[in-house]
């Protein structure tokens, strides 16, 4: 079985509180992008009748060496946890296609997790319902929960309280991964203890309506610690704005920076430009609705 495990953005991005245990509380707007990953899980055979621990059931592979293959892989969790909230038996080998940068702050190792988990279910004929597999989700990370569905996305909480969105026009993208990542616990460590307030309900409502409206939206707090330590992002923003993005936005924590297009052709021909980009790698996608 193959599934495809889809990217993200960041279109607005606000920390608005932090919990008593630390974990900081957000409003934000996530969209789901054309940039995948691909999970293959295939069963595989056991020697002996003896029963097997789920950690003796997973195996893990990426075709990048820098994903590790045991406990540290998101996905490789995602497998042991549905293996032993379901109580199935059955050996697995997962095998992750990476195209998604690592630490690039467009989730590709909640979205791993996340096909993981619907994957298996499917194979393994677990009939588990999406808001169980959402439940199962949240206990790998706040941001698995929106790679279930993987449809655009009011975010609360701590990133679990999700509000689907509808009706956004149809927009192009220019994602500049810098060559490096940026670690989320570094960036969060480092924020500031002014927090913003909460975006207005209807100020979203009426801004996702138009592309001109919701490119007013783009706006991430995370820039201003990422951003500091790493002028090389800013210089790619910069260097997207030039190329003719309205709007330039650094996508979560970073890495990846983005900028907005209202048509594939003005997209098309700034990533063209920016694809040289010493160190860099660029990425034509589209937001999926």
């Amino acid at each position: 079985m193959k599934i495809r495990a889809p990217a993200k953005i960041n279109l607005r991005l606000r920390v608005v509180g932090r919990r008593a245990d630390g974990y900081h509380l957000l409003d934000s707007i996530i969209l789901p992008v054309s940039l995948y990953d691909e999970i293959e899980i295939r069963k595989r055979r056991m020697a002996g009748a003896k029963t097997k621990s789920a950690d003796e059931l997973i195996e893990i592979s990426c075709d990048d060496p820098a994903v590790p293959a045991g406990e540290e892989n998101l996905a490789y969790r995602a497998a042991q946890l549905i293996m032993k909230k379901s109580g199935a038996a059955q050996a697995v080998h997962i095998h992750i296609r990476k195209r998604i940068p690592l630490g690039a702050g467009l989730g590709g190792g909640s979205s791993d997790a996340a096909a993981t988990l619907v994957g298996l279910s499917r194979l393994l004929n677990l009939r588990l319902p999406v808001a169980k597999l959402e439940q199962i989700a949240l206990l790998l990370g706040a941001d698995v929960p929106f790679f279930i569905r993987a449809r655009p996305a009011r975010a609360r909480g701590i990133g679990e309280r999700l509000s689907p969105l509808s009706g956004l026009p149809r927009m192009w993208c220019v994602i500049v991964y810098p060559g490096f990542p940026v670690s989320t616990a570094w960036v969060y460590r480092n924020l500031a203890r002014k927090l913003t307030k909460p975006i207005v309900n209807t100020s979203i409502t009426t801004s996702l309506k138009s592309f001109d409206k919701l490119s007013s939206l783009l706006e991430n707090d995370l820039e201003s610690v990422t951003l500091k330590r790493y002028p090389e992002i800013a210089g790619l923003k910069q260097k997207l704005l030039r190329e003719g993005a309205p709007r330039v936005l650094m996508s979560g924590s970073g890495s990846s920076v983005f900028g907005i297009f209202a048509s594939r052709g003005a997209a098309l021909s700034a990533f063209e430009r920016l694809r040289k980009e010493k160190g860099a790698r660029a990425f034509l996608v589209h937001v999926l609705s």
